[in-house]
């Protein structure tokens, strides 16, 4: 018991909420654990008391919070490290060094997401992610069952669905159905949730039992039920976060996507009742939180925080458990995490591990869940507080887009490409989904965590197919070279937009240099707003010479609050008269311009410059601000919208 009070007591801090709301210029909580973390593991994610790494769950979870600060700052280490640590285990055929399809283990399948973040991406070797995200859907397919179609855990526990089985298999298997377009996949994973709701659900509490063993062979299962005795934090949790995860991926008109809703809504109440008033955290054991020697758990509260804050974000819960989750949250702040030489972080407070059977045989007793030590630093808590830090990051600035569409059209510029997974055509160049070099999934994302909804315009522009949409961009009109069957701007265009800007919309328009865009007709639409796109192009940037892109966004400028130098080459420079006045120039030339024309706005640049190949980090110098030049415009463009 002192270990724990080791854990739980002197190296605890209770500034850090009040830190982070006094000091804005300080790094986020998220980056700052990450960052942690990295220092922890330079090299490879080694767990616990092992001496070597292998493919693991927790080596999942890390990946997935590391993905999501990547995603949320922009900053290369980040995806640097997944990709590193992915090269250790996938090698050039697709296999997967220490991983065994034979045993039939759901805890291997959690890396997958991060086999298919680089299935779609531009980078060296693409082929043999798929391969091995082919490979862990393989072990789905061979996966054992229950008689009712649930998956076992293990191959070595039969008869068995766990809560933590959920988190392992499904959010992948869903993300892998959309990615593969595997439609069927979805009913599968939606099967799996009905069965852990009918089997596992207590009736009177509404909390879950940690297992369940269809035989009722196990010595921890209930003879009548099948269920294990007791209600476990961290099982819960992994089972709240596969619920709001794999949302994410299911058609929105898939027949079961509302069910799952549902299943969110119905364990949100129960948690919130559970959660402890002084603290805001959760017990090991949640329903006996007087019980002696049970205790505030770290990882267990850290994924209730993620799943009630995603879950309001999302749409899917009532606003009202924001406050639960910022409760939570800032227990977790209190209660667990420490600062340390150097103000580098600590995680404290998470139990090592929860398991059912086994040898040495574990019972599910309370007893049993508290005899399993604590563990610094321990990534089942670590990983899970990244997220939560992530969703309540978020949650802090996301009420600038809440009720608001940014629409890009998919109609002027619609060129398509044969897939390198499925093998079907699919829209490429500036779309929101598009993950590799030419798309604007990070941009996308960055206007949804501002609370904005993205969809894609592929029809011509009318009243009717832009009502409901505040924001819409117009990227790289196709030319017949990029498209056999174009779209030009044509003269109805142009009047429906005026009268649409006119009406308070917000219109975005980007040009590319003369060769790869149809500027002629483009061109009738911005003269309607004072604006034409030259017939000249320039930062014409040879090799690596990145200088030769520059562009000085100055200090005080009304749209790049953060950003101060951008990276744009191969530019289209602009004519501007009024309405149109200059935003940012350079040597003479005008490089963006905006325009106020009744309610609405026009934004106006020569190039595309805000796509993932300079959004990502990755291969433009650090100097080069794009990505937060990127979310200061996306902030700029959601003031503008004046639509009602």
């Amino acid at each position: 018991m002192s270990l724990r009070r080791f854990f739980l007591s002197g190296l605890l801090i209770s500034s850090l909420a009040a830190q982070a709301q006094t000091a804005p210029a300080a790094r986020p909580m998220s980056q700052r654990m990450t960052d942690a973390f990295i220092k922890w593991h330079p090299d490879s994610i080694v767990i616990g008391n092992r001496k070597t790494a292998r493919w693991d769950y927790e080596q999942g979870l890390m990946l997935k919070a590391l993905q999501r600060v990547w995603e949320r700052t922009g900053d290369a280490r980040y995806f640097t490290y997944i990709q590193k640590d992915l090269d250790q285990f996938v090698q050039p055929d697709g296999s997967i060094r220490t991983y065994k399809l034979e045993d039939y283990n759901l805890d291997n399948l959690t890396t997958g997401h991060a086999l298919l973040l680089l299935s779609q991406m531009s980078v060296p070797n693409q082929e043999k992610y798929q391969k091995a995200a082919q490979l862990l859907r393989k072990q789905l397919e061979g996966q054992p069952r229950t008689k009712a179609g649930g998956f076992w855990h293990k191959k070595v526990y039969p008869n068995q669905m766990w809560l933590d089985g959920l988190y392992m298999a499904e959010p992948f298997y869903a993300e892998y159905s959309k990615v593969f377009q595997q439609p069927a996949g979805f009913d599968d994973v939606a099967k799996q949730f009905a069965l852990i709701e009918k089997n596992l659900v207590d009736a009177k509490t509404g909390l879950l039992y940690h297992g369940y063993d269809e035989s009722k062979e196990q010595k921890w299962a209930n003879k009548t039920t099948g269920q294990s005795p007791n209600f476990w934090d961290r099982g819960m949790g992994w089972y709240a976060m596969a619920l709001v995860d794999v949302l994410d991926y299911f058609p929105q008109n898939h027949p079961q996507r509302a069910q799952l809703i549902k299943d969110v809504q119905r364990l949100a109440p129960v948690l919130t009742k559970y959660q402890d008033s002084k603290t805001g955290t959760w017990s090991l054991v949640v329903d006996q939180a007087s019980r002696k020697g049970n205790y505030a758990e770290a990882s267990g509260s850290s994924m209730f925080v993620y799943f009630l804050q995603k879950g309001v974000r999302m749409g899917y819960l009532d606003q009202k458990y924001a406050q639960a989750a910022k409760k939570g949250y800032d227990g977790l702040l209190k209660q667990f995490v420490a600062t340390e030489q150097g103000d580098a972080l600590a995680f404290n407070g998470t139990v090592s591990v929860g398991g059912l059977g086994g040898n040495p045989y574990r019972d599910g007793s309370f007893e049993y869940y508290l005899s399993e030590p604590l563990r610094k630093n321990d990534l089942k808590g670590v990983g899970p507080f990244i997220l939560a830090s992530v969703e309540m990051e978020i949650a802090a600035e996301s009420g600038l887009g809440k009720g608001k569409t940014v629409g890009v059209d998919t109609y002027f510029n619609h060129e398509s490409r044969k897939s390198s997974i499925t093998g079907q055509p699919e829209p490429f160049h500036y779309t929101w989904e598009d993950r590799s070099h030419g798309g604007f999934y990070l941009w996308g994302n960055q206007f949804r965590e501002l609370g904005a909804n993205t969809v894609s315009v592929p029809t011509a522009p009318t009243a009717a197919s832009l009502k409901g949409v505040d924001v819409y961009i117009i990227v790289d009109p196709d030319t017949k070279k990029e498209t056999p069957n174009p779209n030009f701007v044509a003269p109805a265009d142009v009047q429906a937009l005026t009268a649409w800007v006119k009406a308070g919309g917000t219109l975005v328009l980007m040009a590319n240099d003369t060769s790869n865009c149809e500027i002629p007709r483009f061109n009738t639409l911005a003269q309607a707003f004072g604006m034409k796109f030259r017939d000249v192009n320039l930062n014409m940037v040879k090799g690596s010479q990145f200088e030769q892109g520059q562009v000085a966004l100055p200090a005080g400028d009304a749209v790049f609050k953060n950003a101060h130098k951008a990276y744009i080459k191969e530019l289209a420079p602009i004519e501007v008269k009024a309405p149109a006045t200059p935003l940012i120039s350079q040597g003479g030339n005008v490089i963006m311009a905006t325009a106020k024309v009744g309610k609405g706005t026009v934004f106006a640049v020569g190039d595309p410059w805000l796509y993932n190949e300079y959004t990502d980090g990755r291969k433009i110098p650090a100097e080069y601000e794009n990505f937060l030049a990127g979310k200061d415009l996306a902030t700029w463009l959601l003031q503008q919208s004046g639509r009602k």
